[in-house]
């Protein structure tokens, strides 16, 4: 007598929970479509427009993130070294070169998705004002979880991470021009005690 009723409702559970359990897993796989992609840097500049597509809507929803209009700047983020390896808080790294150009700019270490939370012994963020620049206005920073000469962002833990290079007040991010720019390297200098 139960039993009819009972097979429906697990199967509408099952149904549902698979439902939102899939919506969930694409929320999180993709910011959306036509990303661009300068060496690891990579960046989605119709995500925050009126024209974006429903996944680039429904992921800016789901984070909960305020995103910049076209004209007021682009967020670039790297997972990967330019070797296409993972970034890892295990390993070092160096990023050389100059950004697009831009009125200012930030960078920082995404650890599960969450930027970093301040503490006012490491430099967890760099921006344009602070960085030290070579004569001919390019800059070399090093990431790791260990202390470093000269320009050093510090990443805690020995988890994989995320870097955001967010510009801003740049005329890059409503150009059309976008594949010609040219972003600083990111490379791996040695992972451990190597």
């Amino acid at each position: 007598m139960f039993r009819l009723p009972l097979l429906v409702a697990l199967s509408l559970a099952i149904a549902f929970g698979l439902g939102i359990w899939s919506t969930l897993v694409a929320l999180d796989a993709t910011t959306g479509f036509g990303a661009i992609k300068l060496g690891a840097w990579e960046a989605f500049p119709e995500a925050q427009t009126a024209d974006a597509d429903p996944y680039a809507k429904a992921h800016r929803a789901n984070a909960g993130r305020l995103l910049f209009g076209s004209a007021e700047g682009l967020r670039f983020a790297a997972s990967v070294d330019d070797d296409g390896q993972p970034l890892s808080g295990t390993c070092r790294y160096a990023i050389k070169g100059q950004t697009p150009p831009t009125r200012a700019w930030t960078l920082f270490a995404e650890i599960d998705g969450l930027p970093p939370r301040i503490d006012g012994a490491l430099p967890m963020a760099l921006n344009s004002r602070t960085v030290l620049r070579e004569a001919d206005g390019s800059f070399a920073i090093a990431v790791s979880a260990t202390a470093e000469p000269g320009n050093w962002l510090a990443v805690k833990g020995s988890k994989p991470f995320r870097l955001v290079l967010t510009l801003l007040d740049t005329p890059t991010a409503g150009s059309s021009g976008l594949i010609d720019l040219t972003m600083p390297t990111l490379e791996r200098i040695g992972c451990g005690h190597a």
